[in-house]
């Protein structure tokens, strides 16, 4: 059957159309991308994704949203939209559908896509074990994380907020990053630090230890300032911030007992050329007593173009497939 995939983040709407059967993907179609501050509901995005498709929408929808799935009333983490799951039906004008955690998504889709669609990034490059469970967990406007359990006949995605654990320092200038954070923020969680946003606590704290004075930029400028190598204190800052994705992506995969790591998320992708030499696998094995089972779990970035919305219909294909 069609279906409408919906993948809704801090920054950007993506819609396409799939088709699913037998509780996988078949196919998944182009996708359309709106930015969220230009519509005002996911109504009105959905009805200029129908009118952009030049067509009446399948009656059946997987939305993915950047948020905690549960209660009458769903206000995105970054982003204003509010979602009414009561209303989904007549505000769409479908039959069925499926709501999601954005990183449940990526999970499904990180179960369901196969081993072309990963990057080797840290650990054995050996295919993930066909069994246990798999720490899911990327980068963006916040930091996702999800579980996905693999059993001999099929898998379960567990949706979670572990992007909202404290942040633990290990440095020096880690200590400096949090007692500047802490000005801004009661609590620093790591969402803070490895999340795009966090990139611009980096550097000032960066730019304090260096004794210069601090120009005020946002997240964007400094990432483009860093990927481009036109400013070595945003590199610093990049470096900075694929080391604490290592200990974060670590910590996780220990509190889960994972069998294996998968990095995902918008900006994991745009930073797939610097893992490797950014001490990334070097942060992810620093677990003192447990550093060689850390050093045997394989960590890959899946590369899928549109995870979120394939991981969406893969949610939809599950729930429906009797």
């Amino acid at each position: 059957m069609d279906v409408v995939a919906v993948d809704i983040g801090g920054t950007h709407a993506r819609f396409a159309l799939a088709e699913v059967a037998g509780g996988r993907v078949v196919s998944l179609g182009q996708p359309n991308t709106y930015k969220t501050a230009e519509h005002g509901s996911l109504q009105l995005a959905w009805q200029h994704f129908e009118r952009d498709a030049g067509r009446p929408l399948p009656r059946a929808a997987a939305i993915a949203v950047a948020s905690p799935i549960g209660g009458d009333v769903i206000k995105l983490t970054n982003n204003p939209w509010v979602i009414r799951p009561a209303l989904i039906n007549d505000r769409l004008n479908v039959d069925q559908w499926v709501l999601i955690n954005d990183f449940g998504a990526i999970g499904h889709a990180v179960a369901q896509v196969d081993d072309s669609q990963f990057l080797h990034l840290a650990g054995p490059d050996v295919p993930y074990p066909p069994t246990g469970i798999l720490t899911v967990c990327g980068p963006g406007t916040g930091l996702g994380v999800a579980q996905v359990l693999r059993t001999a006949h099929d898998y379960h995605v567990l949706e979670t907020e572990g992007g909202h654990m404290d942040f633990a320092p290990l440095d020096a200038i880690e200590d400096a990053l949090l007692k500047h954070m802490r000005k801004s923020f009661t609590r620093v969680s790591v969402e803070r630090i490895v999340s795009g946003p966090g990139i611009v606590g980096m550097y000032e704290t960066l730019a304090h230890i260096e004794g210069r004075a601090i120009q005020r930029q946002d997240d964007k400028a400094i990432w483009s300032s860093a990927l481009e190598g036109t400013d070595s204190l945003a590199l610093a800052a990049l470096d900075r911030f694929c080391l604490s994705l290592g200990a974060v992506a670590g910590d996780l995969a220990l509190a889960h007992g994972a069998k294996g790591v998968v990095i995902a998320g918008g900006l994991g992708l745009r930073l797939k050329d610097h893992f490797a030499r950014s001490g990334f696998a070097e942060r992810f094995a620093a677990k003192g007593r447990f550093q060689s089972l850390m050093a045997a779990l394989p960590v890959k970035l899946i590369t899928h173009p549109q995870p979120g919305l394939f991981g969406a219909a893969a949610a939809f294909a599950q729930e429906h497939r009797r």
